[in-house]
């Protein structure tokens, strides 16, 4: 299992440099970031493919299943959520039929990212734990953002939860955003250079206070200032129903002051 992180000298920073992010830090108490267990970055990806747009439940079946489609990996792996069984190797994903991975539930697109994954740590692209180890976050995000449907923000997740890098800004994720506009009481959510600027001052220890900035997000007394805007489109199509609308009561009326004037 993985090494519990300590917190201490994050908080002592954060608080010291962002006033308002203390407060958000004092009402949500102690920082539970803690690391998921790793064997290896294919395996984080894996799993986050087959988690993407899925309820956790559903996610979790299905990954179950495609596990349970190489019966020969014995043996189960033991994770902060308990014994877990073990994943398949790329060389089984990559010489597996198409139509077994999408027996287990697999979309089309996600049964060919987890292929294309495959492909990509057997050729070397996905590094071993102990390469990525040696490689920059730029520079682990280039190398696996390579990876067909793996982007920015999956692989910001992987650095923060999995290899535990402490300077992670996620200023694309609605989460976060969310969180500053609460704490900030913005109008409409910041935009990401924005955010970036701003989270600066938060520096070496970024991945804790985006711990904190979901917290806010979550946090019901804090109320959100920002109005959902209603698009354009939208809103003339709601300006035309509400017309017609005035029309066709202003005829019934004209009907029925005819029909009372003639009885």
């Amino acid at each position: 299992m993985p090494k519990k992180l300590d917190h201490t000298a994050a908080l002592t920073h954060l608080s010291r440099v962002d006033r308002k992010l203390a407060r958000i830090i004092v009402k949500a108490g102690e920082c539970r970031l803690q690391l998921e267990t790793t064997q290896s970055i294919f395996e984080a990806l894996l799993e986050a493919i087959v988690y993407q747009q899925l309820h956790g439940n559903a996610a979790a079946a299905i990954l179950g299943r495609v596990k349970a489609l190489f019966p020969d990996n014995s043996g189960r792996l033991r994770t902060r959520r308990g014994l877990v069984a073990r994943f398949p190797t790329p060389q089984q994903i990559a010489e597996a039929p198409p139509e077994l991975l999408r027996s287990a539930g697999l979309s089309q697109a996600k049964m060919l990212a987890i292929k294309d994954l495959a492909a990509k740590t057997i050729e070397g692209v996905v590094p071993t734990p102990r390469q990525a180890n040696k490689m920059s976050d730029e520079e682990l995000i280039e190398h696996l953002t390579q990876v067909r449907g793996i982007g920015r923000w999956t692989v910001e997740m992987l650095l923060i939860f999995r290899l535990g890098r402490p300077d992670v800004l996620s200023a694309d994720d609605y989460g976060v955003r969310k969180g500053f506009a609460k704490i900030h009481k913005l109008t409409e959510l910041p935009k990401p250079k924005e955010l970036l600027a701003y989270g600066e001052r938060w520096r070496p220890h970024r991945s804790v206070a985006c711990w904190y900035l979901w917290r806010a997000a979550e946090m019901k007394d804090l109320p959100l200032a920002m109005v959902e805007k209603t698009k354009p489109a939208k809103k003339r199509a709601i300006a035309a129903v509400k017309k017609a609308s005035k029309k066709t009561a202003g005829k019934t009326m004209k009907k029925a002051g005819k029909k009372r004037s003639r009885a």
